[in-house]
């Protein structure tokens, strides 16, 4: 049995959850579900980053403590997971001190031994927003952020703890050229090549008591002073599987075979977090996957515009396995997608109501009518291998697309054979075939397994309804909108 390791990027937890995180969530899903119904021993980590700046200034503008304000939007992620049927086996927080405190505490004496990190007076400009420095040169015109516009910076000046990121250029360069540390699209590679072309500068690890309010996890040997987020956010990945309390889970799970990100944090996981593991002496992950952003109507969503699309909202409105076929369907692999009423219900109804669903009407209807009994299968099941090959791709879009176009071949092989006008005994073969399958056409039994990872509500219905001895009647799976 093989072990397969996966996380999804480690939210802030300044504000509930958006419609980006659903989206995160059930690709990871997707993957992790796949691992284990190949025998994969798997983990999938997700949690909370709870030690940034803009939690705590989110929390005085809400006026409450700040234990209590990640408390609460922290267990708002994991609801959200529970909603959309995500199985996350460690949801690891950045303000446990029994697990987390004292792991990226170790992780820090390691880097420090190997001296790689040292103290000096710093002035920067700080994005809260990014929780990162910015040199003037990376900011737009108006000497914003591009992923924070209309936010000023602040402009910070203060004695830190540097790592010596820039010493760890070019063994970052090595491990992405090589593909050691493999980054999912190729856009996002290059992307990241390119900005490995300029001299890396060395990076702010720590801040003051007074500027962090005297929330987050202390320097080791230094009272004054709190890790930066980036520092021990993504520790997360490490102190969530034993790393710093139980060396043989550690030794079992990392590295990570493939961490989940946003393209906005690509630089935090492919340059400092490799920089991090190098100088500790620890292996970097093998994968980086980087999806996309959801806009709604075209746009980037916001508030002020009023196109926020509230992810629990949306469930209640449709069902989880509609929205989880949306959401992995309509956004392309690694690039932005949209979200919008109008076309989820142009989707829902030609993809699950007429395609998938009215397909199982018709086959259980007449499958009912003649009381089949269906035969055991003994063939191997084709479409799940060509569906397995395109999720370790991370390609769900297009291994939503071959399912479906198996629905399509079906549909049309019922057609053809139109076994309502064939003799009893005809029909009966027919229906068999569809069933279980015949050589060259995926079956309804077919489908139904390679669907387990992205429906898997629908997938148990199916296979309920078609692998036992007899056919049954069910409620339509998608009733039309």
């Amino acid at each position: 049995m093989s072990k397969f390791y996966l996380t999804t990027a480690i939210p802030y937890v300044n504000a509930k959850p958006h419609i980006g995180h659903a989206l995160e969530f059930v690709q990871c899903d997707v993957i992790a579900r796949y691992h284990r119904l190949i025998g994969d021993e798997t983990r999938l980590l997700s949690g909370a980053d709870e030690n940034a700046l803009k939690n705590v200034q989110a929390a005085e503008k809400a006026g409450k403590p700040i234990q209590e304000f990640v408390d609460e939007n922290s267990q708002a992620f994991i609801d959200l997971s529970k909603a959309y049927h995500v199985q996350i086996d460690v949801f690891q927080r950045g303000s446990d001190k029994e697990k987390h405190y004292p792991a990226s505490q170790k992780l820090w004496e390691l880097c420090n031994n190997n001296g790689d990190i040292y103290q000096k007076e710093y002035e920067g400009l700080y994005c809260v927003g990014c929780e990162m420095f910015y040199a003037e040169d990376e900011l737009d015109e108006q000497g914003e952020c591009f992923h924070h516009p209309g936010k000023k910076l602040e402009k910070v000046s203060e004695k830190n703890y540097f790592f010596k990121l820039s010493k760890y250029q070019e063994q970052i360069l090595d491990l992405i050229t090589k593909d050691t540390l493999k980054i999912i699209p190729r856009e996002r590679k290059n992307e990241i090549l390119g900005f490995l072309k300029e001299p890396l500068q060395d990076i702010s690890i720590s801040r003051t008591n007074e500027r962090a309010k005297n929330w987050g996890v202390p320097v080791p040997g230094d009272d004054t002073q709190k890790m930066y987020v980036w520092f021990d956010a993504l520790n997360i990945y490490q102190s969530g599987v034993g790393f710093g309390w139980d060396d043989e889970q550690y030794k079992t799970w990392w590295p990570a075979d493939a961490q989940v990100i946003g393209k906005d944090i690509i630089r935090f996981h492919a340059v400092y977090w490799p920089a991090f593991l190098l100088s500790a002496g620890l292996q970097p992950p093998r994968q980086l996957y980087v999806h996309g952003f959801i806009t709604s109507q075209g746009q980037k969503m916001s508030k002020t515009v009023g196109n926020v699309i509230d992810p629990i909202t949306f469930l209640e409105k449709y069902g989880v396995d509609a929205v989880r076929y949306y959401l992995l369907r309509e956004v392309p692999s690694g690039k932005d997608g949209d979200v919008s009423d109008d076309r989820f219900k142009e989707v829902y109804n030609a993809d699950l109501a007429n395609g998938l669903g009215n397909l199982i009407s018709r086959v259980a209807k007449l499958a009912h009518k003649h009381d089949l009994m269906i035969p055991v299968r003994n063939r191997p099941n084709q479409l799940m291998e060509d569906v397995g090959a395109l999720v370790r791709d991370f390609k769900f879009d297009k291994a939503l697309e071959v399912i479906w176009m198996s629905i399509a071949n079906l549909d049309k092989y019922i057609n053809r054979k139109e076994p309502w006008r064939q003799t009893k005994q005809e029909s009966l073969k027919t229906l068999q075939e569809i069933i279980i399958g015949i050589e060259g056409l995926a079956s309804l039994v077919d489908i139904g397994e390679a669907l387990q990872p992205f429906l898997p509500q629908t997938a148990e219905k199916m296979l309920k309804q078609f692998g036992g001895e007899k056919v049954t009647i069910q409620q339509p799976y998608f009733k039309r909108l």
